[in-house]
């Protein structure tokens, strides 16, 4: 990215703008495993007038709310700690038990307890599962009086910016050109844009953003190790939940009937399965019919409780590839595990991404620069799931075939909107629409992504036809 644009991001972002500097950004956080939410949180808060971090006060204050060694050691009896941390929810209302862990600090969810009081305050917010948040917790003895539990006390959710502005965004966007604005999004991401050497690179590294903006937007990516898929579900969303490796149960996805509570499919905006190769499946005919049903509508019965949500799903697998970075075949869902390729499931997907051609992250391509802070990015990208007027202009500016296969419709649709809040957020209005960058960055590209996805599907099942419905921009 050029200084110049560098410094307009700075101008037309203002207060929500941050200077990266990879280099003393790695050295202040060292040895803490921080999402880059939360380090723009913090960096944020000890910024100079000048933009220098001062990093004296920083330092004290990530040793007093995110220590390096144990909580257990820094506590006495009936003493408080004030805590910035992951932590993992663990709540049982039929046996009314709440508790919780700190992973990265060493306390065991056997000896984090949440009393009844707090998690009656919290309980919108509270939820079963992994979480950032602000904590108080103290030490107390137990009723046997011989040990002891870590016991919290207080807790407020991590969201910094309690509300955002969308309209600001959208005459923030005005300002630059879709060229820039494709390079001041991949610098939100903290990714250079010089490091990429064609818009299309560029291009297929945003279209992992599409499930962040639009609801039950449902995507594969197959692509090569080392292309940044982990950081990018990981880090720069707390909306978002990675599953990397390990068991699945239909129960953690979706709802445990023992303890009446709802799986991490119903609190987030994502769910992205990592190394989908490497995860294990428990009970798959029962998960896969779960999936079936809840890709469709968005809902699914397990155990006669309907559950309904939101939150869209991403399979994410590594695909063997030739010399020159091409499919070694054209079957690209044989990569996935046997359990998935039924053509049934995935063509309730409607996004593929192409992984194979994305670059291999470098050191050169980590972002050095004033840009968006993370944490506000989270928060916009949050906040675009509910803006309907996208949908409503997708409807007016395109035509569709009467007789469409519906899938292939509410395929189209979704990915065409989600480009639109993430590439053109100031279109508002038909008005407002360059119909050329509207066919060229968001229908077509919505077209050939849920096209893989149908002619995938056909070589599993020839019932499947490849052929996708005529859909023409309105003039």
């Amino acid at each position: 990215m050029t200084e110049e644009l560098s410094n307009k991001i700075k101008t037309q972002f203002a207060s929500m703008a941050i200077y990266k500097d990879p280099a003393s950004t790695n050295s202040l956080f060292v040895g803490r495993n921080l999402p880059s939410f939360v380090k723009d949180f913090i960096l944020k808060r000890f910024i100079k007038e000048n933009g220098e971090t001062n990093t004296q006060l920083l330092t004290s204050w990530l040793d007093e709310v995110i220590p390096h060694d144990s909580v257990k050691d820094k506590l006495g009896q009936g003493e408080q700690l004030t805590l910035l941390v992951r932590f993992v929810v663990y709540i049982d209302l039929v046996k009314n038990v709440y508790r919780f862990a700190i992973p990265d600090l060493g306390i065991k969810i056997k000896e984090g307890l949440i009393p009844e009081y707090v998690y009656s305050k919290h309980k919108g917010t509270l939820v079963d599962g992994e979480m950032w948040g602000i904590i108080k917790v103290c030490l107390l003895p137990n009723e046997d009086g011989r040990n002891y539990h870590v016991e919290m006390v207080d807790y407020k959710p991590f969201k910094p910016y309690k509300s955002v502005d969308v309209p600001y965004l959208q005459e923030a966007r005005k300002n630059f050109t879709t060229e820039e604005w494709i390079d001041v999004l991949l610098s939100a991401m903290e990714y250079d844009a010089a490091g990429f050497k064609s818009i299309r690179e560029k291009l297929e590294f945003l279209t992992r953003l599409l499930i962040f903006v639009e609801p039950r937007l449902n995507v594969i990516e197959l692509a090569p190790k080392g292309t940044g898929k982990s950081y990018v579900f990981g880090n720069l969303s707390k909306y978002g939940w990675l599953v990397s490796g390990g068991k699945v149960t239909r129960a953690k996805l979706f709802y445990d009937k023992q303890k009446q509570q709802n799986g991490i499919i119903k609190n987030h905006d994502f769910t992205a399965f990592d190394e989908i190769q490497t995860i294990e499946f428990q009970e798959p005919a029962e998960i896969q019919a779960a999936l079936k049903s809840y890709l469709e509508s968005g809902k699914t019965t397990i155990d006669n409780n309907e559950f309904s949500s939101e939150c869209g799903l991403m399979l994410m697998g590594n695909i063997p590839l030739t010399a020159d970075r091409r499919p070694v075949s054209n079957r690209y869902f044989d990569s996935l595990p046997k359990n998935f390729r039924e053509s049934a499931l995935l063509d309730r997907f409607h996004c593929f991404i192409e992984g194979w051609y994305l670059p291999r992250i470098n050191k050169s391509m980590i972002y050095k620069g004033w840009t968006i802070n993370v944490e506000y990015f989270s928060e916009i990208l949050h906040a675009l799931r509910t803006q309907n007027q996208y949908s409503l202009l997708f409807d007016e500016l395109v035509s569709f075939e009467k007789d469409a296969d519906m899938r292939d419709f509410t395929a189209v649709k979704r990915i065409t909107v989600a480009y639109m809040k993430l590439l053109f957020p100031h279109w508002t209005k038909k008005e407002d629409v360059n119909l050329s960058e509207f066919d060229l960055y968001c229908l077509q590209p919505a077209l050939h992504r849920r096209g893989i996805v149908k002619e995938q599907c056909h070589y599993i099942d020839p019932e499947f036809k490849t052929q996708m419905p005529v859909v023409e921009v309105k003039m």
